[in-house]
């Protein structure tokens, strides 16, 4: 054995300990650490011909690459939609890491077990009926492929071609209808073969990214019959702006369609007794996309993915080998998503959800929520700022007279980060709220941040 990892795993508890000792005073630092300001990228180092030992690698990482990483697990950290790891979560994410287990298959652990459980927490939060199954899956993205993929089947169901066996080419033309469909979207189209041009986009309601019922109906009818798929949005990623789900789904009773609804962080208005309405109709979806490490605050990748129509997902992504088996009635997840060996990322979200319950996270959903409007009532009384839409629950969408330039200033300031957008033709800011942290004290901070710079 080489010696560094003789010496290692002989110095194991010591070494855990040192790294246990770095987390804490990075966790505690979050308060006074620059947000996302412009790091000092090292120069490359080649390969090491002999390494230096845990101890020396983090001795080498603390000093050479963490001053440059973001603090985005800190409260205010309003880019993307970006959460952060609870205690609990992170203990869990540990763990997975401590117990290293494949979680494609069943066999020889109960991690399997432990997935189910946790897809069907997270289903009964949601409000989704036991019709539907689920599995974790890396982000958003890769949660609407699966979507996606089980709609392109069913698809093919409805022509009768197996896309699985004869691939995408063989349905002909294919066309997808959303109002205001995620970028993810678009691009899980081109990684299935759909391509980004099947999209069709529908219009939205006046000042609004929400679907116009009327003119997604008459977009069905032009389609004389044949089946298309549908995505319906549960939450925008500039205005957080719901589809009305049961007037979409209720279209099915004279309409052919799949209908896939990328929830990825709005599906967490269900804990939210003033938003829940949001995601009424949740349950009529044929497929959901709900992301994890957004709004349940567990470390980046996961996400999970809902369907009705676990049959036509083992037809997409079954494996066929003789050391996997054959998918069953309770089939091993490497028969269900694209990835083959894949590890435990339930664990994080199980632990979550055990140590703080649906309470605990619908109280993290009102504080953030709570603290999007605190922020778009201040910047309301800013000159030159001015919303572009009611702040409807997390995220406060506004334009400057100069975004490039607030952004630069605001990221410089260490303060804060926010993300660029275009809202309607605008360019604008978004100032997405979920991390469990945030607290009306760093809203204030990031009130003061812009309030300099604009």
């Amino acid at each position: 054995m080489d010696r560094f990892l003789a010496d290692d795993l002989a110095d194991l508890p010591g070494l855990l300990q040192a790294t246990r000792d770095e987390a804490v005073r990075v966790l505690a630092g979050l308060a006074d650490r620059p947000v996302a300001a412009a790091p000092a990228v090292p120069a490359p180092a080649p390969l090491p011909e002999r390494g230096v030992g845990t101890a020396g690698a983090l001795e080498i990482f603390s000093e050479r690459w963490a001053p440059g990483f973001s603090g985005s697990a800190g409260p205010r950290y309003l880019g993307f939609v970006t959460g952060g790891a609870t205690p609990a979560a992170l203990a869990g994410d540990w763990l997975t890491g401590t117990f290293d287990q494949n979680g494609s298959n069943r066999t020889g652990s109960s991690a399997g077990a432990l997935e189910d459980e946790t897809v069907g927490w997270l289903r009964e939060m949601f409000g989704l009926t036991p019709a539907f199954g689920g599995a974790f899956v890396s982000g958003a993205t890769q949660s609407n492929l699966v979507g996606l993929a089980i709609a392109r089947q069913w698809l093919g169901e409805q022509r009768g071609v197996d896309v699985a066996e004869q691939g995408a080419a063989a349905l002909g033309p294919v066309t997808v209808l959303s109002g205001s469909a995620h970028s993810s979207v678009v691009k899980a189209l081109a990684v299935l073969g759909l391509g980004r041009g099947s999209l069709q986009p529908v219009p939205t309601l006046p000042g609004r990214e929400a679907v116009d019922v009327r003119a997604l109906e008459e977009a069905l009818a032009a389609q004389d019959g044949r089946p298309v798929i549908v995505v319906a949005n549960a939450g925008t990623v500039n205005t957080v702006d719901f589809d009305d789900l049961r007037a979409v789904a209720a279209l099915r009773e004279r309409y052919r369609f799949w209908l896939h609804v990328d929830a990825a962080f709005g599906g967490f208005a269900a804990l939210s007794p003033a938003h829940a309405h949001l995601v009424d109709g949740l349950s009529d979806a044929d497929s959901v996309c709900v992301d994890l490490h957004k709004w349940l605050n567990v470390p980046y990748d996961a996400a999970v993915q809902f369907t009705r129509r676990r049959d036509l997902q083992i037809a997409v992504f079954r494996n066929t080998a003789p050391y996997l088996g054959v998918p069953e009635d309770n089939p091993d997840f490497v028969h269900l998503t694209p990835e083959n060996s894949r590890r435990l990322r339930a664990l994080a979200s199980w632990f979550t959800l055990t140590a703080y319950g649906r309470e605990g996270h619908a109280e993290i959903v009102t504080r953030t929520t709570a603290a999007a409007h605190r922020l778009g009532d201040l910047l309301a009384t800013l000159p030159g700022v001015r919303l572009l839409a009611p702040v409807r629950l997390n995220v406060v969408c506004f334009s400057v007279p100069d975004v490039p330039a607030t952004v630069q200033a605001v990221a410089d300031s260490g303060e804060t980060f926010l993300t660029p957008t275009v809202y309607q033709g605008a360019p604008a800011l978004r100032a997405a709220f979920s991390n469990w942290r945030t607290a009306d004290t760093d809203v204030d901070r990031i009130f003061e941040a812009l309030r300099r710079v604009v």
